[in-house]
């Protein structure tokens, strides 16, 4: 299926690289720095690799720098039509990110005969610090504690057994619940779910996958994308529950799962948009879940989010303890920029963070440590790892 269906499984009947075009928002002295571009030239020595810059919301680039790729390395910046002009000696397009929503609508998504893979596998170890993160900031009642330390203040249950009376706990410190035996669902066993999965079952929690074919098999089960070493989950053995299924029966069989966080990290497709909405979250309800999402804004439907978060009485100066969930972690939103007049700015239960979460140094090194894995799988014949399959659209 996809791209992956059009390239030929041996050698000899892959058509020869000729020509790499690299485009990214990253500038060339910050991979030379690093020597990553002087890397990949010096393991493909018989292959013309060339390097544009092109910034966020810079202008497009120059249609004929597409013309000589047979590769094409980049983030947001593809050929426009025609491509048998613009490109038409390319074969391949390594993309720079995990998702490929933004290229859905591109005339290199639309032609099969153009093979498209991911860097998906890069951003497992930084996305489930952040993830696991802000579920310690919310259980551990950071920002209460923070908003002591700002007022030089001990603590108000401190003064009140100072004084002969019984503390009161008005902050909630005293009511923290460690992580161990809570159970924390991860919607999208990918390559950031299993490494978010690693991670909590290290702390103890209890670890349930959901995603959309069935894993019942070991073989089912593996990973066979890209894996930072040390990371992930390769055999799938992590999950103690594994629930499946591209239908709304089967979701709401995996959110009832007596869940206590639920982390997002499904792609973005038209069967994953709003996925998550009102009906959802009164099934999280039913242990007041914690939500977290790192994947994009448009799966959860957000005026339900936000009415799921806010107390009954309507009073968001509160804890918000009578609201469908606990509180959220959104790195993604939607729109972004998330409007400053959002709802979403003033709940004390919602932490967000400006779609930062896959941010690492290693970053670069990652994906270009998948390019040319590629590249030489691509010489040899073998299988490329992180192929989409566009009719799943990931």
């Amino acid at each position: 299926m996809g791209g992956g269906a059009t390239i030929p499984s041996d050698a000899e009947a892959r058509p020869a690289l000729t020509n790499v075009v690299i485009v990214l928002p990253v500038e060339r002295h910050d991979l030379e720095d690093r020597g990553i571009l002087q890397h990949l030239q010096k393991s493909f020595p018989h292959l013309r690799i060339t390097y544009h810059h092109r910034a966020f919301g810079a202008s497009e680039l120059a249609p004929s720098i597409y013309r000589s790729a047979d590769v094409l390395f980049t983030l947001f910046s593809l050929p426009p039509a025609p491509l048998s002009s613009t490109a038409p000696h390319l074969k391949w397009i390594h993309f720079f990110s995990a998702g490929v929503n933004l290229a859905n609508d591109s005339p290199a998504w639309r032609d099969p005969s153009i093979t498209l893979s991911t860097s998906s596998g890069t951003h497992g170890p930084q996305i489930a610090e952040w993830v696991i993160m802000t579920a310690l900031v919310e259980s551990h009642s950071f920002r209460a504690l923070d908003r002591m330390r700002r007022h030089r203040q001990w603590g108000r249950e401190s003064r009140a057994e100072l004084d002969g009376r019984a503390p009161t706990d008005e902050l909630g410190i005293r009511n923290m619940r460690d992580m161990v035996g809570q159970r924390i669902g991860i919607l999208g066993y990918g390559s950031i779910g299993r490494q978010v999965g690693r991670v909590a079952r290290a702390m103890g929690m209890t670890v349930v996958a959901y995603t959309a074919s069935p894993r019942t098999s070991r073989e089912s089960r593996r990973d066979a994308g890209y894996i930072v070493p040390g990371t992930g989950d390769a055999e799938g053995e992590f999950p103690s529950e594994w629930y499946s299924g591209l239908d709304r029966k089967s979701l709401h069989g995996f959110l009832g799962a007596d869940l206590d966080f639920l982390v997002v990290t499904m792609p973005l497709t038209e069967q994953t948009r709003h996925a998550l909405g009102t009906a959802e979250f009164e099934i999280l309800s039913k242990r007041r879940a914690f939500v977290s999402n790192i994947s994009r804004g448009q799966i959860i439907k957000q005026d339900d989010l936000i009415a799921a978060l806010r107390s009954n009485d309507g009073d968001d100066d509160n804890d918000n303890k009578d609201s469908l969930l606990r509180g959220a972690a959104l790195d993604v939103t939607d729109p972004e920029p998330l409007p400053a007049e959002s709802p979403l700015w003033d709940l004390p239960n919602v932490i967000i963070t400006p779609h930062v979460s896959g941010l690492s140094d290693a970053y670069s090194e990652r994906t270009f440590a998948i390019l040319e894995l590629n590249l030489k799988r691509w010489e040899t014949g073998e299988k490329l790892i992180n192929v989409v399959d566009r009719h799943r659209g990931y």
